[in-house]
């Protein structure tokens, strides 16, 4: 079961992560997750409809194997659908060559109340959530939102760019332009500073 710790209003870019504690299948076991016990670390938390489909699985799988990739980056994943955490352990415990999981790099988080799709605005009218994703940072505050229909699955290396560009622009502060990986040039937030990153893009 989910429950939102306070009346927060819907999740949006530049403003706190609504807060939550709700059971999740954590290393197969059943744990209760509270989204603010994660401050001083990057979330990254990302909804899927359904367990037992089609799409899903990959995503999960991909993010489960990419969990070493964030926590380099002082990044947790947190994921969570409208099912419940026996279902999640269900499909963990599915072998992957019958549609299951095998084991998960992240939490699994059972929302189904619905109250924390709801809160973070990704609950269609079907009643499951659409395929969500929220880049948190270590204040909690959320910098980067996805929201994908149900057909089409995500990509694990977009949300580790997104990642990355977070942790330049707060060691840095230069914002990350178009494409923008690491190593490459970003620029001052500043007249001057865009004018000598155009000067040297021009010339690429």
């Amino acid at each position: 079961m989910s429950e939102q710790t306070s009346h927060s209003p819907r999740a949006q870019v530049g403003q706190p992560a609504p807060d939550f504690t709700a059971t999740a299948v954590v290393n197969g076991q059943f744990e209760q997750v509270k989204l603010s016990s994660y401050r001083g670390k990057n979330v990254v938390l990302f909804f899927w409809p359904l367990d037992f489909t089609f799409v899903c699985p990959t995503e999960i799988v991909a993010f489960g194997e990419a969990a070493a990739k964030f926590a380099e980056r002082n990044t947790v994943v947190l994921g969570a659908s409208i099912d419940s955490q026996f279902t999640h352990l269900a499909w963990q415990k599915t072998p992957r060559s019958e549609g299951g999981l095998g084991k998960v790099g992240f939490p699994m988080i059972a929302d189904l109340t619905k109250e924390i799709s709801r809160t973070y605005g990704v609950l269609n009218e079907g009643g499951v959530a659409l395929r969500g994703l929220f880049l948190i940072d270590g204040k909690g505050v959320v910098r980067h939102m996805l929201v994908n229909d149900l057909p089409l699955g995500r990509s694990v290396d977009e949300a580790l760019r997104m990642v990355d560009a977070l942790m330049h622009f707060e060691k840095h502060g230069e914002v990350c332009p178009a494409n923008w990986k690491p190593g490459a040039k970003a620029m001052k937030p500043d007249a001057q500073g865009a004018k000598s990153f155009f000067q040297e893009w021009g010339r690429a």
